[in-house]
């Protein structure tokens, strides 16, 4: 029978001999297992940023742009045309039964004035769907009404950026700004959003009703005339539907003949960023396989040295072997010691990787997540790299004639 116990206190008496041997040997597993770790943290944090961000922006979320013109024999590109009105977003919610809710808008760039304070903002002509939309939340104050749009009244939502630079600490809703010096009621403050995935501050913004944007602030050479429709699927499975029945129906609403081309351009938001936020995912694997390529270098350390440890101490192979020590007695003998170095170096190794990672997110300002997995991942690989690297030294001690290992000088 096999005494683990005793055989693991052996191993441990043998690695104590070389230290710094032993050491270094696990040099290799701890920057494995760390280089993992890490790793794998900054593309988990890296993927969930940008979750989080493709999240903010709205869920099911597709744009209608304006197609584009035509100057001279050039086109102008998308947007260039001005063909979507306020009368084919009401279309589209009314027509389009794969649709939840559109939002259209027409903004532009002005500077809003509360005081002595003045912050030059993007201010957002839209409807009360705008909300829903994009699944934006009020933290104070009501949204503007249909009732709104209709009367083209001036009052308009705040976001958080233009609350923190003009009113600081003092609630906004009910004071007065003014938008290209034209006085608008503050009816309630928008909810934090953060960055866009481009990188756009989104809650530097403020929402007025679109036909008081028409009207009022920027005027229209088009009746009812909006740059964008945003629109809302009911749901994922139903966006490829919602894109469908919206190109139909523009089609028809612009008399755009069968061998026409559209003169507005359809964009899956939702689609673009799955596909980045893949495309991160894979990344994050590629570069955990990459860090894991230093666990297998550490592995080869672990059965050179213990190649060697054969070499050194076969008179003590030997000599357990004379006195009864079975095959298996010194292939676990072996098999241990690798197992320790590995699982040694694994242990520190994962507190390195959480350390780096620490560190990276507090110097470089990356967002980093440790996952439970990872650890595992990384530990468990630590000691299929112990086995897998140990056995062959362990095998080829076992194979040891006891007269010729006792002779061995």
């Amino acid at each position: 029978m096999i005494n683990i116990p005793s055989t693991l206190k052996i191993s441990l008496r043998a690695l104590r001999v070389n230290k710094m041997r032993s050491a270094l040997t696990m040099l290799g597993v701890i920057i494995g297992v760390g280089a993992v770790i890490a790793m794998l943290a900054v593309g988990t944090g890296a993927s969930r940023q940008i979750e989080q961000q493709i999240s903010s922006i709205g869920s099911n979320l597709i744009m209608v742009l304006p197609g584009a013109t035509t100057s001279g024999g050039v086109r102008m590109g998308a947007g260039t045309s001005a063909r979507l009105t306020t009368a084919d977003a009401e279309a589209i919610l009314k027509e389009s039964s794969a649709v939840e809710d559109v939002a259209p808008v027409l903004n532009g760039a002005a500077q809003i004035v509360y005081g002595n304070l003045n912050w030059a903002t993007s201010v957002v002509g839209t409807t009360p769907g705008m909300l829903n939309v994009r699944d934006w939340a009020l933290s104070a104050g009501r949204p503007f009404t249909e009732q709104d749009v209709k009367s083209a009244t001036k009052v308009c939502l705040l976001g958080q950026t233009v609350v923190d630079n003009l009113f600081g600490d003092t609630d906004p809703v009910g004071k007065i700004v003014r938008i290209k010096k034209i006085p608008f009621t503050v009816i309630g403050v928008l909810e934090s959003k953060g960055q866009s995935p481009t990188g756009q501050d989104q809650d530097d913004t403020v929402y007025v009703p679109v036909t008081t944007a028409q009207k009022k602030l920027f005027g229209t050479y088009v009746p009812r005339m909006v740059r964008i429709i945003m629109v809302k699927a009911k749901s994922t499975s139903e966006l490829a539907t919602a894109e469908r029945q919206m190109t139909d129906l523009l089609r028809q609403r612009h008399r755009i003949g069968p061998n026409e081309e559209n003169d507005f351009t359809i964009r899956n938001l939702t689609q673009m960023m799955q596909a980045t936020e893949e495309s991160t995912k894979v990344m994050a694997i590629l570069l955990g396989a990459i860090a894991s390529v230093s666990l297998l270098v550490g592995g080869i350390g672990i059965m050179n040295i213990m190649l060697v440890s054969v070499t050194e101490r076969t008179r003590e192979i030997g000599i357990r072997m004379a006195i009864g020590a079975k095959t298996w007695d010194i292939r676990l003998q072996f098999i241990m010691e690798a197992l320790t170095l590995s699982f040694t170096g694994g242990v520190i190794g994962i507190i390195a990787g959480i350390s780096t990672s620490r560190i990276l997110s507090a110097l470089a300002g990356w967002t980093t997540i440790i996952s439970p997995y990872s650890i595992v991942l990384a530990f468990g690989f630590s000691g299929l790299v112990g086995i897998f690297f140990g056995f062959y030294p362990a095998y080829k001690a076992s194979l040891l004639n006891p007269i010729e290992a006792l002779r061995y000088e």
